[in-house]
């Protein structure tokens, strides 16, 4: 009943703006984005999805048994909606990978347990563990790295991720050669300190694809590493720890997508995606149950209408995107040809924060085309603002460098890093009110984009998305992990 009441709120406030604020649409579009938005509102299952997908299966590694259940189950859900066209699609996996226990200590100057755990695809540390003294790397470069060897062999070398990582991506293209580099000078292992406070460790890996690391990899709590750092200047540290992860070779996975086909136009399409899989330290709630719930109840609401839009709409659910947007990438190169159809892609991959309203990756026409969408028929839901921002940290990725105009959910951020990759990144975490927003914020647009007569910006050449990515300082990188030439 709680729920019911927020969402009824909710729906009597979108219906408190003067109709001034409609003009820029046809009265239709007016009257069947106001039906999507109490559908959503008022009989919507966004929390239930997450709910579901958070309590019922936990973390959902890629590639890991929790995950394929939780995409049968997602099959499901888009079929009960009344959804005909639901599929999984598969794609393929260069490794598996599951987290082992992990066991830390200092051993010297102090005896002292330290809160350690492996990083994601990381090789499994040799029989007995680690052991050796600490190694503080201030240059990644081959060079330095080669010149050094003499002190990094048999050490376990650690690596001050504020410091190496002030140029952003392109220090973290640096990060992953300097792994291979590591190996070939004789480091024992490596190991980062975490950045947030309390000890709290977060989840990631440090390469491009699902590929298992060259040498054991780990991060450390802020305070211990800290700790670390104050006794070096005074002389040697040595630490010691062992985990045993599992690992294995390729394996197939899967995409959940479904499509409501298009009454005039269906070989034109727009597509909803957010990404299926999450880490493994605590349930993926924020990352991304909510994502994919926004998705799960756009699908159901536009499907509820009863008539589909102009276009096609599909509704994707990716695997792989913790590995570097895999699932994603593997749509768009299977999709090819008929890519030149697609509209628009749309991602929910930043949390449930409160909806702003759409990143529009850096094209002027998307937002100007956006606009008058925005001001007549997002308003209401607190999701009419449009930012210029540009980023390849998620799935809209792939379909940006196709030259697909791509919107990015922009929504309140501001207590999205207390759980992200967390333990804490918990069902309990999620305001319902605000994923409820943003999933009316999503089916609204993304129905407003499918009935359109027009599409909403051509899609653009190659040199052009060369032009965005340049200017967002994203081309380099993005050359170096094989994604972009």
């Amino acid at each position: 009943m709680k729920l019911f009441r927020v969402a009824l709120l909710s729906l009597l406030v979108l219906f408190q703006f003067p109709p001034v604020a409609f003009a820029q649409q046809p009265a239709d579009s007016e009257q069947t984005s106001a039906r999507l938005a109490g559908e959503v509102l008022v009989n919507g299952r966004a929390v239930e999805y997450a709910r579901n997908l958070s309590d019922k299966f936990g973390g959902r590694l890629s590639g890991s048994a929790a995950y394929e259940r939780s995409a049968e189950w997602a099959a499901e859900q888009f079929r009960a909606a009344g959804i005909k066209d639901v599929r999984l699609e598969p794609f393929q996996l260069e490794s598996t990978w599951t987290r082992g226990p992990a066991h830390a200590r200092m051993t010297a100057p102090l005896d002292r347990p330290l809160h350690l755990e492996s990083l994601g695809w990381a090789p499994s540390t040799p029989a007995g563990g680690v052991r050796g003294e600490i190694y503080l790397l201030p240059d990644l470069s081959r060079e330095f790295i080669k010149r050094e060897s003499g002190k990094i062999k048999g050490r376990v070398v650690m690596l001050d991720l504020s410091a190496l990582m002030k140029d952003g991506y392109a220090a973290f293209s640096k990060l992953v050669a300097a792994q291979g580099f590591l190996k070939d000078a004789g480091a024992a292992a490596a190991v980062i300190g975490s950045n947030d406070p309390d000890n709290v460790l977060n989840a990631f890996n440090l390469n491009w694809g699902a590929r298992i690391s060259p040498l054991p990899l780990a991060q450390i709590g802020m305070e211990d590493a800290k700790l670390i750092q104050r006794l070096l200047p005074q002389g040697a540290v040595t630490v010691e720890f062992q985990y045993e992860n599992k690992t294995g070779g390729a394996a197939s996975t899967n995409n959940v997508v479904a499509e409501i086909r298009g009454r005039e136009h269906p070989e034109e399409w727009v597509i909803i995606g957010a990404h299926l899989d999450s880490w493994d330290y605590g349930t993926g709630a924020q990352d991304n149950a909510t994502g994919c719930a926004m998705v799960l109840e756009a699908a159901r609401a536009i499907a509820a209408l009863g008539t589909p839009p102009r276009r096609s709409i599909r509704f994707a659910l990716w695997g792989g995107e913790e590995q570097g947007l895999l699932g994603s990438a593997a749509y768009v190169r299977a999709h090819a040809r008929e890519l030149k159809d697609c509209v628009a892609a749309l991602n929910t991959d930043n949390g449930a924060g409160h909806p702003r309203g759409w990143k529009v990756a850096g094209r002027e026409d998307v937002q100007a085309a956006m606009t008058p969408i925005s001001k007549s028929l997002l308003t209401g839901l607190g999701g009419e603002a449009l930012s210029p921002e540009l980023t390849f940290d998620t799935d809209h990725g792939h379909f940006l460098l196709a030259g697909v105009p791509a919107l990015d959910l922009w929504v309140d951020m501001e207590h999205y890093d207390e759980v992200h990759h967390k333990s804490s990144d918990t069902v309990d975490k999620i305001v319902a009110h605000n994923l409820i927003a943003g999933a009316a914020v999503v089916a609204v647009t993304a129905h407003a984009l499918a009935e359109r007569t027009g599409r909403i910006a051509p899609q653009l050449k190659h040199d052009a998305v060369g032009d965005l990515l340049k200017n967002a300082n994203l081309e380099e990188f993005l050359k170096t992990v094989g994604v972009w030439k």
